[in-house]
């Protein structure tokens, strides 16, 4: 219960910082993804952020909404891929800088131990 509080704690942090963007951490992090992976593909993207296909079906269309993320055809025209637009892109240059504040914040109250601790312990999970 601790780690899920600490957790929901930390994701109201970013989701702070990142609100004057209008986007969330989850959904800044999905940015991120996309812009290492694109084209990715739905399935991809969902096996590489451990969600299923609808799930991220549902986060993508959000995004798209917003006009943040682009959906086509791939090679395969069975197969959707995800593209940034270009206002992901801004969002996430935008974003970079908040992102990187709130980071700074979280690691100074909390000290370099720790965070090398907390490092530690999730990579065991």
């Amino acid at each position: 219960m601790n780690l899920r509080n600490a957790a929901r704690k930390v994701s109201a942090v970013y989701d702070a910082a990142l609100e004057p963007l209008g986007i969330t951490i989850a959904q800044f992090s999905l940015l991120r993804r996309v812009k290492r992976l694109e084209p990715v593909s739905l399935t991809e993207l969902g096996r590489v952020t451990e969600h299923d296909r609808s799930t991220i079906g549902r986060n993508v269309r959000l995004l798209e909404k917003m006009g943040l993320l682009a959906q086509g055809k791939g090679k395969d025209q069975r197969e959707t891929v995800v593209t940034l637009t270009d206002a992901g892109r801004e969002a996430l240059t935008q974003g970079a800088p908040l992102w990187d504040a709130c980071q700074a914040r979280i690691e100074a109250r909390l000290g370099p131990e720790r965070i090398a601790a907390i490092a530690d312990i999730l990579t065991m999970l």
